[in-house]
């Protein structure tokens, strides 16, 4: 199944050059005058390497159909992040090698697809937003509306977003997981 280069996610699982590769991270850049590109992070399944590849934006990618299986985050240990079956309640453990930058959205209980191929768990698919909680961030203005200011907010997971001046610590946000970027306040 090929997908445009734009709909790379952390976490799938992609055929480049005759071999399997995970989407360790993904960043859509536009250089000024030129053409928008994908900087995409890979990792390959088989040797382990990573390396960086630059897809231009309507690029066809070949997304390699895996088996998913619905399971829900539990908890992580050190490097190791556990999942559990929501129909079997079997657990899998992925490392964080395995997930790359897609830890920065697991939360607990977060319903997620775990990716199996040849019966061996290889990635995840994350839902297209996530809620998560500004741990850290520089007070808010009161006086702040809508603009293009924003400040640095670390969320729960480690995670640091740009968001709007009006935003507080203990507030609950919604994330984009493609592009690691403040959407608006949950509720």
């Amino acid at each position: 199944m090929s997908i445009p280069a734009t709909q790379l996610r952390p976490g799938m699982i992609i055929k480049h050059n005759n071999d399997l590769h995970s989407v360790f991270s993904v960043e859509h850049r536009t250089p000024g005058n030129l053409r928008a590109f994908i900087q995409a992070k890979l990792r390959n399944l088989r040797t382990g390497a990573m390396f960086e590849h630059r897809f231009r934006s309507p690029d066809p990618i070949e997304k390699v159909n895996v088996d998913e299986e619905n399971m829900e985050f539990l908890y992580s240990d050190g490097d190791d992040y556990y999942f559990m079956n929501t129909e079997n309640y079997e657990q899998t453990h992925l490392t964080r090698g395995t997930l790359g930058d897609a830890v920065d959205y697991l939360t607990p209980n977060l319903q997620i697809k775990v990716e199996f191929f040849d019966g061996k768990a290889v990635g995840i698919e994350l839902p297209q937003t996530v809620v998560l909680t500004v741990m850290e961030v520089e007070p808010g203005l009161k006086s702040a509306t809508a603009s293009s200011v924003t400040k640095p907010a670390k969320t729960e997971t480690g995670l640091i977003v740009q968001v709007p001046p009006f935003i507080n610590e203990g507030e609950k946000i919604k994330v984009d997981t493609a592009e690691g970027t403040y959407l608006s306040r949950a509720q």
